[in-house]
């Protein structure tokens, strides 16, 4: 069985597996490469890495291609109700041609997929604001991390914009209440992260810029300026240093979060970047819950909002 697509001008200079996920089905990376090592996806009648970039206009040919791996699970659809599409409207910071700005929810997803339902993507496709277009993330915010979070309007500032994230072009700030205090007030995190994509271990670089804010003997307020995008870099980093976010789940020790409210304490606190000539500054008003553990804390936020 033989399909052949033509590529557009909006997928153009776009990675032929990013391409497959987005344009025919969001399949395994394992899968795909497998195909494409096969011979069973061609481009311009030649093999092809999962590295190429496809060209407007480029046939892409798929041969007796198998969409299924055994335990492959379908993302979970997730439909909005009205009042939870216009929850999420009233968190938007800034509305443009462009793009939007939202102050993330701690607890909501930012895609769905096989462990997650309702998710910003499926909730903003059937908001008004996106009636003649369609959402699209570009980076990544954990689902239980709030604040600061850009949503595109269109493929093209989509394209730019996650081009600008990959660049480090967008200067991120976080805002985080640890257990412990930290000993130096400033510095920098340059750490080896460890992950695992299908059992293979890969080990990256991660770097960070911290301040802390405000400290007392059991708990500190920590400004983290992240330069590498690493999953989970900020909540490992102190985890790594003894000094774990209040309510994380994941990297804890048995004592940090003794008696704390469950919300992860990790703010996406500002971005900075320009984007077509233009500076663009946002900033997210701390959640209620964070502002609350500040005061129980005794941690002063310095007219942190």
């Amino acid at each position: 069985m033989l399909k052949s697509f033509v590529v557009d001008s909006t997928c153009n200079n776009m990675r032929i597996d990013r391409w497959i996920r987005n344009t025919i089905q969001k399949l395994p990376q394992s899968l795909i490469e497998k195909n494409l090592r096969l011979g069973k996806i061609k481009v311009n009648k030649k093999k092809v890495k999962s590295s190429y970039k496809v060209k407007s206009k480029d046939i892409i040919r798929l041969f007796d291609f198998n969409f299924e791996e055994k335990k492959l699970q379908k993302k979970i659809r997730f439909i909005p109700t009205n009042e939870i599409i216009k929850s999420n409207e009233n968190l938007i910071i800034d509305n443009n041609k462009d793009f939007i700005v939202i102050n993330k929810s701690a607890g909501i997803s930012v895609q769905g997929g096989t462990k997650s339902k309702k998710n910003l993507i499926d909730i903003f496709s059937k908001s008004e604001i996106f009636k003649d277009s369609k959402p699209y993330s570009v980076h990544r915010l954990d689902k239980d991390t709030s604040g600061v979070f850009i949503i595109a309007k269109n493929r093209e500032t989509a394209q730019l914009l996650t081009s600008l994230f990959r660049l480090r072009k967008v200067y991120k700030t976080y805002l985080a209440i640890c257990n412990g205090e930290l000993e130096k007030d400033y510095g920098e995190w340059s750490d080896d992260l460890i992950r695992y994509d299908n059992g293979k271990k890969i080990v990256e670089k991660a770097k960070t810029f911290f301040k802390v804010i405000d400290k007392n003997y059991n708990s500190s307020l920590v400004e983290m300026k992240p330069i590498t995008g690493r999953k989970h870099q900020l909540r490992k980093q102190l985890f790594n240093i003894g000094h774990s976010i209040y309510g994380d789940q994941k990297y804890k020790s048995q004592t940090s979060n003794k008696g704390i409210n469950k919300n992860l304490m990790l703010h996406s606190y500002q971005l900075k970047f320009i984007f077509k000539e233009k500076k663009y500054t946002y900033k997210a008003l701390l959640p209620d819950y964070f502002k609350k553990l500040l005061k129980t804390k005794r941690l002063n936020n310095l007219d942190l909002k």
